[in-house]
């Protein structure tokens, strides 16, 4: 009888087993969301385990440090800006050597034992904490604390390594659809947004500013400018020394209206030689500002300096805001557009700017400047 009863035990942890994994794969394979996949595959651990508190952690490759992206039974608002260098503490040193960590008991492991006495917070009775893998790489750590697993079968450490794999699975699916993603709106060339992003982006403003209670700005910056931008004279350029000089000046343009705007802002290449940047919460004066300094960055960078070239470049600026000079997308697009082109027929190595209220204007370069 009290083997018919272990078979049975035995048969019912297999069972719940298979469930779990019939959960995870099922979640795996019917979401691309991440988090939907990680939380899944959490709550079924958890289920299994019976765990006080458990915690998955990311692992920041550049800054070798791990932060909280779930967790159980600790307070999140306390986890938040916490972060972990890799050996240090549990986590952190599973995450430094790759080795699970498993002490079903804390009271009887020396080391460990000390650990628990100097963290008292923690309240550690037992820790399992497994690296989740993938090929060389450590990408997460989950960690389990108080899981009773002296009353667990040998068989659940392995059952908990399936389930790190299950997420080490759903963590780089998810890092490939983030590139493939990155893929479809980055433009070779220079690696700026491109064309169909922009409109994708523009909507998306057009929509908060139509909004502000979706976002938490003040009323005052429900607005935003939109900078066309044509080089002067490219096609010359490429005549003179090919297209493959033509394509890394292009890059390195690039790279300057990038570090220009900045982070806070938005820049597109929207072909040939055309960008635009999309410049948010500027009013009109904030971005003719911002536009004069890219233009004489612009103007006075050599570029392809590197390879001696030394090739000087100036551009047509066309300036709108929204929704003063356009409150659709087509228009304030076309607004931006216009006065690019404004820019050129004035001269060149301006800015032209739309106003509703005006006839056209242009700012030229400032004369006497060095930057002219």
């Amino acid at each position: 009888m009290k083997e018919k009863r272990q078979l049975e035990s035995i048969d019912s942890r297999q069972l719940e087993s298979l469930r779990v994994f019939h959960e995870v794969a099922s979640a795996l394979t019917s979401s691309l969301q991440l988090e939907n996949v990680l939380r899944t595959i959490m709550a079924q651990m958890a289920d299994f385990f019976g765990p006080e508190q458990w915690s998955l952690l990311l692992l920041d490759e550049e800054k070798q440090e791990l932060h909280f992206a779930l967790s159980y039974g600790i307070d999140d608002e306390m986890l938040k800006d916490v972060r972990i260098p890799l050996g240090e503490g549990i986590a952190g040193y599973v995450a430094a050597t790759g080795d699970p960590l498993v002490v079903p008991d804390v009271s009887v492991d020396e080391d460990w034992r000390e650990y628990a006495a100097e963290n008292p917070g923690l309240h550690l009775q037992s820790i399992a904490c497994l690296p989740i893998r993938h090929g060389a790489r450590t990408l997460a750590v989950l960690q389990l604390h108080n899981s009773k697993l002296d009353l667990l079968p040998d068989s659940s450490i392995s059952f908990l390594r399936v389930l790190c794999d299950y997420t080490a699975i759903a963590l780089e699916n998810a890092r490939h659809v983030k590139l493939i993603h990155h893929l479809s709106i980055t433009d070779d060339c220079t690696g700026l947004f491109n064309a169909r992003c922009l409109y994708d982006m523009l909507g998306d403003e057009i929509k908060a500013c139509e909004n502000g209670n979706k976002r938490v700005v003040p009323i005052n910056q429900q607005h935003f400018s939109l900078l066309f931008l044509d080089l002067d004279h490219f096609k010359s350029i490429n005549d003179t020394h090919g297209h493959l000089i033509g394509s890394r000046l292009l890059a390195e343009i690039g790279g300057v209206i990038k570090r220009t705007i900045g982070p806070a802002h938005a820049a597109f290449r929207y072909g040939g030689d055309e960008f635009v940047c999309l410049l948010r919460n500027l009013d009109k004066m904030e971005a003719l500002l911002l536009a004069e300094e890219l233009r004489m960055a612009l103007t006075t960078t050599p570029f392809l300096a590197s390879s001696g070239m030394n090739i000087k470049i100036t551009g047509s600026f066309g300036l709108a805001t929204f929704p003063q000079d356009g409150d659709t997308l087509q228009e304030i697009v076309r607004s931006a557009d216009t006065m690019m082109y404004n820019a050129k027929a004035e001269g060149r190595n301006r800015i032209a700017v739309a106003d509703s209220s005006q006839p056209a204007k242009s700012i030229p370069p400032i004369k006497g400047s060095r930057h002219t």
